[in-house]
């Protein structure tokens, strides 16, 4: 049966999350949050072993592997049990990220892989959206207090943050991807060289730590790349350490 399953996430998302992870040749994939099971299926149709986990089982699938977990608290899988995990579009919605991710290293292998698909908030588009309303793209309006819900946008996720949650966490980026550009994006593309010219400028006169200031070239060179400055998602793709 040719089952139509919502990807619930940005056109392509799953496409270029797929090419990351299958470089890996991954034993044991974590699917988290699974959602309806949209990528979990993509895994299971190329006979990879995948275990699928949400906070509930609405998967329109059949994954003898299923967990029902929180992704706010521990999850239920031993020690470097995994040598992938992909999550997509999942941490923007937790209490917690920092937490998060620190459990997805505990249970990863040495040298496992985790990507993290988000809103990319860096781009300039957003950046526009948020200088007149105070609100990204991807949420653009308050979120409803009256009616909380797990589903909300309550952690939206800029480059530099996630860099720094990976990095002090047991990760190194490798590579930072994006699922799309699209066309409206480049309206934006006259505002690159002062927004650049602005951002080494701060980054020189704020930071005194000579390491970290070897690191902010790094992030500069990340963020004015043209997947962040104008990509619809941001997806990284990290090794643990």
């Amino acid at each position: 049966m040719n089952l139509n399953i919502p990807e619930n996430t940005s056109k392509n998302t799953h496409n270029v999350v797929e090419s990351l992870l299958l470089e890996e040749n991954p034993k044991e994939t974590l699917d988290i949050p699974s959602g309806a099971g949209a990528f979990t299926k993509r895994l299971l149709d190329k006979s990879l072993v995948v275990f699928s986990a949400d906070i509930e089982n609405i998967l329109m699938i059949e994954n003898e592997h299923f967990i029902q977990t929180d992704m706010n608290k521990e999850l239920p899988f031993r020690d470097e049990k995994f040598d992938a995990i992909v999550c997509i579009d999942g941490i923007e919605h937790l209490e917690n990220p920092f937490f998060f991710v620190r459990e997805t290293c505990r249970i990863l292998q040495s040298e496992g892989t985790l990507i993290i698909s988000t809103p990319n908030i860096n781009s300039i588009r957003s950046r526009w959206r948020w200088l007149w309303t105070s609100h990204h793209n991807k949420c653009k309006s308050p979120l409803n207090e009256h009616k909380p819900s797990y589903l909300h946008h309550i952690n939206m996720m800029s480059y530099q943050r996630l860099r720094y949650i990976l990095n002090t966490s047991g990760f190194k980026i490798e590579k930072v991807k994006t699922n799309r550009i699209k066309a409206i994006s480049w309206i934006y593309a006259p505002l690159v060289p002062l927004a650049q010219l602005v951002t080494k400028f701060v980054y020189n006169k704020e930071e005194k730590d000579e390491k970290q200031r070897i690191s902010n070239k790094a992030i500069i060179a990340d963020l004015f790349k043209s997947s962040l400055l104008f990509g619809e998602t941001m997806i990284i793709k990290a090794r643990k350490k």
